[in-house]
């Protein structure tokens, strides 16, 4: 029997809040009265999830049940009668295409605690990626300093631009 989508997606997701709180197949396993094969093969898609499991997943990985299913949002639904049933959100959530390095640097980001150091790193993050777009090396075309990374930059209203989400700034450095 081929794979369903929707239980690898959230065998995705499972594993994925797993690697983010830091726990093992095994301790996942263990607290649940599984093996880390059980684990494997729901991370795998290969072994449907129950509610009630994924409940529990939920309540010890500490994100509601709802969290396994985001992503899946504007995926088109099968009716029992065969019709193609359209999905009133589109698809746009890029958490399903996560990389392992994505993963890394959102569990050391959660790890800070300064809210000024978080804010800054967002603007940086930002400000490096709209100097990629512009096909620069670094901010203006240079190397950045480790004292460009640190100092803060003037916050003005026009260091904000539509294509910027709340909150982000743009670099000193920008054009």
């Amino acid at each position: 029997m081929p794979k369903n989508s929707v239980d690898v997606h959230v065998g995705n997701r499972l594993k994925l809040r797993r690697t983010m709180v830091g726990m093992s197949q095994d301790r996942l396993g263990q607290m649940v009265g599984l093996t880390f094969q059980q684990i494997q093969k729901y991370e795998k898609g290969a072994n449907r999830i129950g509610a009630s499991r994924l409940y529990q997943f939920a309540t010890l990985l500490d994100v509601p049940p709802a969290y396994f299913f985001q992503g899946l949002e504007g995926q088109p639904v099968t009716s029992r009668d065969g019709r193609q049933l359209e999905a009133a959100v589109p698809a746009d959530s890029p958490t399903a295409s996560f990389t392992r390095e994505d993963v890394e640097l959102l569990r050391a980001f959660h790890g800070l605690q300064q809210q000024g150091l978080r804010r800054r790193i967002i603007d940086l993050v930002w400000a490096m990626n709209n100097s990629a777009e512009a096909g620069h090396n670094g901010p203006a075309g240079a190397a950045a300093t480790a004292d460009d990374a640190a100092a803060p930059s003037p916050r003005t209203a026009q260091d904000h631009g539509p294509d910027r989400p709340p909150g982000s700034i743009r670099s000193r450095h920008s054009a």
